[in-house]
């Protein structure tokens, strides 16, 4: 039985659309989801709930 290669879950960082800042992680399967993963979160520097898009982690 041979493995892929390429990992399926990756990494990701979840940036606030208010003050750009990287407040959190987490991990995205590929194969189920495409698209960029949206929430709406908990920005301690805005100190109030925003919008979260998904981005690369450094």
């Amino acid at each position: 039985m041979a493995k892929s290669k390429k990992n399926v879950v990756e990494l990701i960082a979840l940036q606030c659309g208010e003050c750009k800042r990287r407040n959190y992680t987490t991990s995205k399967n590929r194969r189920n989801i495409q698209e960029k993963l949206e929430f709406k979160k908990y920005c301690p520097h805005d100190r109030k709930h925003t919008p979260h898009k998904e981005c690369k982690v450094k």
